[in-house]
C-alpha cells in the first residue's frame, strides 16, 4: 500500500516549522477534534507525507514538508492536567485523544502562499481551499501535495 499525504496547520506563534527542524522530532499532540483525532488514530501512518501549513499566519502558507515517523497512539498530553490542552475524560486506560511524531524533511526556499495555490487550476479540488474548511489535519492527493512542491521550487 502506497503512503498518503496529509496537510498539517500550526500557527507559527505555537509551532513553527523551524521549531520543528530544532526539535527533530515532534509528537503531534494537542488535537481536540474528533474528526481529526480519527486520522491520527486510524489512517496517519508512519512514511505518510505532511505539508506543514502555517495557519492564522499573514500570509497563509506551506512552508515545508514532514514525515510520519510514529502512527497514531495515545495523546498522553490529555490527561496531563498542566498541559496547554487537558481533557479530563481522557485517560492512560481509556484515551480519547491520540498523536502522531513527525519529523522535518524539506524547508521550502520559497514558501507557498494559500492565494497562490487558489490560483492554480491543478488544486482546484484542494480540501484546505474549500470555503469553510477549518480542520487542522486534512488529507491531501499525491498529486495535490507533489503539485505544492512543484510550486515551492519556482518563484511565486
Amino acid at each position: 500500500m502506497s503512503n498518503r499525504c496529509w496537510l498539517f496547520k500550526s500557527e507559527p506563534t505555537a509551532y513553527s516549522f523551524e521549531d520543528l527542524i530544532k526539535d527533530e522530532v515532534a509528537e503531534w499532540d494537542g488535537v481536540r477534534n474528533y474528526q481529526a483525532r480519527n486520522m491520527l488514530r486510524d489512517d496517519i501512518k508512519s512514511g505518510d507525507k505532511v505539508l506543514f501549513y502555517h495557519s492564522n499566519a499573514q500570509p497563509l502558507v506551506v512552508v515545508g514538508t514532514a514525515l510520519v515517523v510514529k502512527s497514531g497512539y495515545p495523546d498522553h498530553t490529555a490527561w496531563d492536567v498542566h498541559s496547554e490542552h487537558p481533557d479530563p475524560k481522557s485517560t492512560p486506560d481509556n484515551p480519547i485523544w491520540y498523536m502522531v511524531d513527525i519529523v522535518p524533511d524539506k524547508l521550502f526556499s520559497n514558501s507557498v502562499t494559500r492565494v497562490s495555490m487558489m490560483r492554480n487550476p491543478f488544486l482546484t479540488d484542494m480540501i484546505l481551499l474549500k470555503k469553510g474548511t477549518r480542520l487542522s489535519i486534512q488529507p491531501v492527493t499525491k498529486e495535490e501535495f507533489e503539485e505544492v512542491v512543484r510550486m515551492s521550487n519556482s518563484i511565486q
